[in-house]
């Protein structure tokens, strides 16, 4: 009589390594394929500017280098541009901004959840809201100086004016199109409509409440230079106007590139918020 060892089975690929390499490999390729647009971008860049030849006109990315260094040191008894340095010019705008949108996002959000729980507050305030939305800065901005001056109050007001309405639009929207069926099982176990506000529509709504925080501050950021075209400096936005006077495009440019990067940047941190506060999102 013989005896037979046993049969292995064959092995398996192991379906989370292939995932992690598919995911590894996608991340490779999405940052080559960044690093050569911006190598690409680069070049045309450079290429235009010497074609044009014309600094006032497309100024070089040399030039431009050559500013970030002279705005962010001190030479020939100089500090920076204007008496301070890039980056104190960049403080003080992102501070203007962080005031302006934290009270525009909050005032949004209580008008936001207001309207999407009251219907004849929605009725009442939904158009001034697209009012005020459809309003470009500088339209409003004339009167906040009238109002209060050339100091920082009409700028924090002109940066909460203008990330108000998307908070607000989002939120009404989100609490107002709420799951009825969970709102519906809350009531019946006994929850008052600002417990089931609180617990069940909020919670939904965070998601798209986010979204409109996101593009709030996205609004407040694209303000900022109309918010600082008066008394401005020290301000990237105030910098880049009274570069414009002069015409130096080359500090335009650095200035350009300061609030886009930033913007980047801020961007990215809202996103891992969002990402850690809603693990929920996009999930049923």
């Amino acid at each position: 009589m013989s005896i037979s060892a046993p049969v292995r089975p064959a092995a398996q690929p192991v379906a989370g390594g292939v995932t992690a390499r598919r995911a590894g490999g996608s991340r490779r390729r999405r940052a080559v394929l960044r690093i050569v647009s911006l190598v690409v971008l680069y070049a045309l860049w450079e290429i235009t500017a010497r074609v044009t030849r014309n600094p006032a006109f497309i100024p070089s990315p040399g030039a431009v280098w050559h500013q970030l260094v002279v705005t962010s040191s001190t030479h020939d008894g100089v500090r920076g541009y204007s008496g301070h340095l890039l980056i104190e010019h960049l403080g003080v705008s992102l501070r203007r901004i962080l005031i302006g949108s934290a009270i525009g996002v909050g005032a949004g959000l209580v008008i936001g959840v207001v309207m999407g729980t009251v219907t004849w507050v929605r009725v009442v305030a939904e158009p001034v809201v697209t009012f005020v939305r459809a309003l470009p800065p500088l339209a409003y901005f004339s009167l906040f100086i009238i109002w209060f001056g050339i100091d920082e109050t009409p700028k924090l007001w002109l940066l909460s004016i203008a990330a108000l309405p998307p908070v607000a639009v989002a939120t009404a929207a989100a609490v107002y199109s709420a799951p009825t069926g969970l709102v519906e099982a809350a009531k019946a176990l006994g929850a008052g409509r600002w417990e089931t506000v609180r617990d069940v529509v909020l919670p939904s709504a965070l998601p798209e409440i986010f979204t409109g925080i996101r593009l709030a501050v996205g609004v407040a950021y694209s303000s900022v230079v109309a918010a600082e075209t008066i008394n401005g400096v020290p301000g990237i936005g105030g910098m880049i106007r009274d570069a414009q006077r002069y015409s130096q495009t080359d500090v335009v440019v650095l200035g350009l590139f300061a609030i886009g990067l930033s913007g980047l940047l801020i961007d990215a941190l809202l996103r891992t918020a969002e990402t850690r506060l809603i693990p929920w999102r996009g999930r049923s």
